[in-house]
Protein backbone atom coordinates (compact mmCIF):
# COMPACT_ATOMS: atom_id res chain seq x y z
CA UNK A 1 0.00 0.00 0.00
CA UNK A 2 1.34 3.42 -0.93
CA UNK A 3 1.46 6.02 1.80
CA UNK A 4 -0.57 9.15 1.28
CA UNK A 5 1.75 12.05 1.94
CA UNK A 6 -0.68 14.76 2.94
CA UNK A 7 0.34 18.24 3.96
CA UNK A 8 -0.92 19.59 7.26
CA UNK A 9 -3.45 21.73 5.35
CA UNK A 10 -4.70 18.67 3.44
CA UNK A 11 -5.04 16.75 6.71
CA UNK A 12 -7.04 19.64 8.19
CA UNK A 13 -9.36 19.67 5.16
CA UNK A 14 -9.85 15.91 5.39
CA UNK A 15 -10.72 16.19 9.08
CA UNK A 16 -13.18 18.97 8.22
CA UNK A 17 -14.87 16.73 5.63
CA UNK A 18 -15.34 13.99 8.23
CA UNK A 19 -16.67 16.42 10.85
CA UNK A 20 -19.04 18.05 8.35
CA UNK A 21 -20.34 14.67 7.22
CA UNK A 22 -21.07 13.70 10.83
CA UNK A 23 -22.75 17.08 11.39
CA UNK A 24 -24.93 16.68 8.31
CA UNK A 25 -26.01 13.19 9.40
CA UNK A 26 -26.91 14.41 12.88
CA UNK A 27 -28.83 17.36 11.43
CA UNK A 28 -30.74 15.04 9.09
CA UNK A 29 -31.69 12.90 12.12
CA UNK A 30 -33.14 15.99 13.77
CA UNK A 31 -30.37 16.49 16.31
CA UNK A 32 -29.39 20.03 17.18
CA UNK A 33 -25.78 20.82 16.29
CA UNK A 34 -23.18 21.91 18.82
CA UNK A 35 -20.48 24.54 18.25
CA UNK A 36 -17.84 22.41 16.45
CA UNK A 37 -20.47 20.66 14.32
CA UNK A 38 -21.92 24.00 13.24
CA UNK A 39 -18.53 25.47 12.34
CA UNK A 40 -17.54 22.31 10.45
CA UNK A 41 -20.67 22.15 8.33
CA UNK A 42 -20.67 25.82 7.32
CA UNK A 43 -16.91 25.81 6.66
CA UNK A 44 -17.14 22.69 4.51
CA UNK A 45 -19.98 24.13 2.43
CA UNK A 46 -17.96 27.30 1.82
CA UNK A 47 -14.91 25.31 0.71
CA UNK A 48 -17.02 23.21 -1.64
CA UNK A 49 -18.75 26.30 -3.00
CA UNK A 50 -15.36 27.78 -3.87
CA UNK A 51 -14.40 24.52 -5.57
CA UNK A 52 -17.66 24.70 -7.55
CA UNK A 53 -16.73 28.15 -8.84
CA UNK A 54 -18.86 30.42 -6.64
CA UNK A 55 -17.49 33.89 -5.90
CA UNK A 56 -16.49 35.24 -2.50
CA UNK A 57 -19.61 37.42 -2.41
CA UNK A 58 -21.86 34.48 -3.31
CA UNK A 59 -20.27 32.38 -0.56
CA UNK A 60 -20.62 35.16 2.02
CA UNK A 61 -24.35 35.21 1.29
CA UNK A 62 -24.71 31.43 0.97
CA UNK A 63 -22.90 30.85 4.27
CA UNK A 64 -25.79 32.49 6.14
CA UNK A 65 -28.38 30.12 4.63
CA UNK A 66 -26.88 26.74 5.55
CA UNK A 67 -27.99 26.53 9.18
CA UNK A 68 -30.74 28.36 11.06
CA UNK A 69 -31.39 28.82 14.78
CA UNK A 70 -33.63 25.76 14.90
CA UNK A 71 -30.73 23.55 13.76
CA UNK A 72 -28.40 24.37 16.67
CA UNK A 73 -28.32 23.89 20.42
CA UNK A 74 -29.43 26.78 22.61
CA UNK A 75 -26.87 29.57 22.79
CA UNK A 76 -24.83 28.45 19.79
CA UNK A 77 -26.10 31.20 17.49
CA UNK A 78 -24.98 33.81 20.03
CA UNK A 79 -21.50 32.26 20.18
CA UNK A 80 -20.85 32.47 16.44
CA UNK A 81 -20.83 36.06 15.22
CA UNK A 82 -18.78 35.26 12.14
CA UNK A 83 -16.99 32.41 10.44
CA UNK A 84 -13.85 32.91 8.38
CA UNK A 85 -12.72 30.28 5.91
CA UNK A 86 -9.63 30.39 3.72
CA UNK A 87 -10.82 28.93 0.43
CA UNK A 88 -9.04 28.23 -2.83
CA UNK A 89 -10.50 29.88 -5.93
CA UNK A 90 -9.41 29.72 -9.57
CA UNK A 91 -7.42 32.93 -9.07
CA UNK A 92 -5.90 32.07 -5.70
CA UNK A 93 -6.67 31.68 -2.02
CA UNK A 94 -9.07 34.15 -0.42
CA UNK A 95 -10.63 34.66 2.99
CA UNK A 96 -14.40 34.28 3.03
CA UNK A 97 -16.10 35.90 6.02
CA UNK A 98 -19.71 35.09 6.85
CA UNK A 99 -21.22 37.54 9.33
CA UNK A 100 -24.00 36.20 11.56
CA UNK A 101 -24.05 32.79 9.85
CA UNK A 102 -26.90 31.44 11.97
CA UNK A 103 -30.12 33.30 11.33
CA UNK A 104 -33.71 32.87 12.47
CA UNK A 105 -35.51 30.28 10.37
CA UNK A 106 -37.68 32.82 8.55
CA UNK A 107 -34.59 34.73 7.31
CA UNK A 108 -32.87 31.56 6.15
CA UNK A 109 -36.03 30.48 4.30
CA UNK A 110 -36.33 33.88 2.62
CA UNK A 111 -32.73 33.70 1.37
CA UNK A 112 -33.27 30.21 -0.04
CA UNK A 113 -36.34 31.41 -1.96
CA UNK A 114 -34.35 34.12 -3.76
Amino acid sequence: MNDMHLTEREQDKLLLVVAADLSRRRKERGLKLNYPETIALISYEILEGARDGKSVVELMQYGATIINEEDVQEGISDMIEEIQVEATFADGTKLVTVHHPIRPKRHADEREDQ
